[in-house]
């Protein structure tokens, strides 16, 4: 039986730097990486434009060093910074497969990847090619969830996904309350009164403005993300709707 022809034209995956720790405590893993440029070269190669926003939380949090003393726009350099060496090696992973990948950084640094230029970007994808956005917008006390959000608007991307380690979003923190219920379906008005977390207000707000779509998913399980562009309602959508 034929796979499901996926449901949308171009999409952008928001992955946290952490989620590249794997199991350790700091730094990539190269399993961890690995399996996640095999994941977004499925989808490359199921006719979807994809666009990539990886966080650099696993090297530097911009924040966490002002709480520890630095001066919050230099610590907020460094993590965008961070998130450069992030996906330099992203796109090293899926060169390796076989894949094309640029680097677009909303920060100039020309000897190792391209500035940030909407109609490029757009060009790229267009070309089959993977876009990887570095740098985060570019500017301090905006989160890479606010560029994933920003991208996915200048892109005109049909979808904005964001991966995580949970299943979705919850009522409650489910590792503090068995209890705790997933929403199946939830709207960015409900996000934002509810203080549900699921990213920064600023994020939330670009998107729904913007009429984005954001589905919110566990990383981990092998499959999730074709199953989504398929159409099966994996994790938690977040829409206007």
């Amino acid at each position: 039986m034929p796979a499901a022809k996926p449901k949308f034209k171009r999409i952008l995956l928001k992955l946290s730097g952490e989620a590249l720790m794997g199991s350790g405590d700091y730094g990539i893993d190269p399993d961890v990486i690995g399996r996640m440029a095999d994941d977004i070269l499925e989808v490359r190669k199921s006719g979807v434009e994809i666009g990539v926003v990886i966080g650099g939380g696993n090297i530097f949090r911009g924040a966490g060093l002002a709480e520890a003393g630095m001066d919050r726009v230099t610590g907020d350099h460094m993590g965008m910074l961070a998130t450069v060496m992030n996906a330099l090696a992203m796109q090293d992973a899926v060169e390796k497969r076989g894949g094309f990948a640029r680097v677009m950084s909303a920060l100039q640094i020309h000897d190792v990847c391209e500035d940030f230029i909407r109609r490029r970007a757009v060009r790229h994808l267009e070309k089959g090619r993977i876009v990887i956005f570095a740098g985060g917008t570019g500017n301090p006390f905006f989160t890479t969830d606010s560029a994933a959000a920003l991208r996915a608007v200048e892109i005109g991307a049909d979808l904005l996904l964001k991966a995580t380690k949970v299943d979705g979003v919850y009522n409650a923190d489910p590792k503090k309350k068995k209890d705790a219920q997933r929403y199946a379906h939830v709207s960015y008005e409900e996000v934002i009164a509810r203080n549900l977390k699921v990213m920064d207000t600023a994020a939330i707000a670009l998107c729904r403005d913007h009429n984005i779509p954001l589905r919110i998913y566990d990383m981990t399980r092998a499959g999730n993300l074709m199953r989504i562009l398929s159409g099966e309602p994996v994790g938690t959508l977040v829409s206007n709707d």
